[in-house]
């Protein structure tokens, strides 16, 4: 069986390892079908001009130059993603060779926001796709006919696959090896790699679910102040909150939608979940004790809310992010 060429896209202030991290799940993957006799997938680095390309992070690696890869057979294009990618939005050279050459590849994929490439390349028209959490909005509202997914960690709807936020791309990597390859490979990769398989949950573990309706300058902020320190109220409610703003229940809940994106009901569900996650990862608090301080009530709601919203239950979200450190016995 011929090599499998997997080419990534280089341009300067590309994310380490928004390009590093698949680039060794591939790497750890041919040396195991090197073991097994077939042949590794071919990883190759390509910039417009080749050289020296600057990533984000401060390291510069050397790439090859685009031109070369004109004839060259591709199994698979990775387009990485950046904090910023204004310079690679703005450089036609890239945009246009990325256009032309995509459909040539058996699969194109991006990694966190390397989406807006492709969208920009015209490549994702009525594609399901995700991004970094910080930037589906933004995603959402420049190309609005994408069918984003925020929470997945990877999405495939061929020929293109897309990965959530930097680390997610080692995730999608494992996904394409395992669709190659077969699962024994791909979990013998995670495995040297010590890395998760599938891992539990979706992006959304990551993200400030309420980053985008709880600002300081919105007209709501005082009373999210005073929501914030009245968790615990398990009577809170969408009439005690308009009674707060001095508000009708009616009009206040209309008015709340219209500004916030949310009903006044699940504001008050998602508060209560990213406090819970907060006494979670900052204390060793007794879950049943967390549950009653945060208004849920007891550790089934509470639980049941963390699988809605984050597909993980609040033991595993301590295991996997808490402060592993012993609570000190107090004389």
């Amino acid at each position: 069986m011929a090599s499998r060429n997997v080419l990534f896209i280089g341009y300067d202030g590309v994310g380490l390892l928004d390009l590093t991290g698949p680039f060794t799940v591939f790497w750890s993957a041919s040396w195991f079908l090197s073991q097994r006799g077939e042949a590794p997938y071919e990883r190759r680095v390509a910039t417009v001009t080749g050289g020296p390309v600057a990533t984000a992070d401060g390291i510069t690696l050397m790439a090859e130059r685009l031109a070369d890869f004109e004839h060259v057979p591709l199994d698979t294009l990775i387009v990485p993603g950046a904090i910023d990618l204004t310079g690679a939005m703005m450089d036609p050279a890239l945009i246009d060779w990325v256009t032309r050459n995509a459909p040539r590849a058996r699969r194109v994929c991006s990694v966190c926001t390397g989406t807006f490439m492709l969208a920009h390349a015209g490549l994702l028209e009525g594609k399901r796709v995700v991004t970094h959490w910080q930037a589906t909005e933004t995603l959402r509202k420049q190309f609005p006919n994408l069918r984003i997914e925020p929470d997945a960690m990877f999405v495939r709807d061929d020929p293109v696959w897309s990965s959530a936020g930097v680390s997610a791309g080692i995730d999608l990597a494992l996904a394409l090896v395992q669709d190659d390859c077969g699962r024994e490979v791909a979990m013998s990769v995670a495995r040297q790699l010590v890395v998760y398989m599938k891992r539990p949950g979706g992006q959304a573990q990551f993200s400030e679910l309420l980053h985008a309706h709880v600002k300081h300058d919105e007209p709501f902020a005082e009373l999210h102040d005073w929501l914030s320190t009245h968790l615990h109220d398990e009577t809170l409610s969408v009439e005690s909150l308009a009674r707060k703003a001095c508000m009708s229940a009616r009009n206040f809940a209309r008015v709340y939608k219209t500004k916030t994106g949310r009903t006044p009901a699940k504001a008050i569900e998602l508060f209560r979940l990213e406090t819970a996650r907060k006494l979670l990862e900052d204390t060793n608090e007794r879950i049943e004790t967390i549950a009653r301080r945060t208004g849920f009530g007891d550790e089934d709601r509470m639980r049941n809310t963390f699988q809605r919203h984050l597909n993980v239950s609040p033991r595993d979200y301590r295991e996997r992010f808490g402060n592993r450190e012993p609570a000190v016995a107090l004389a």
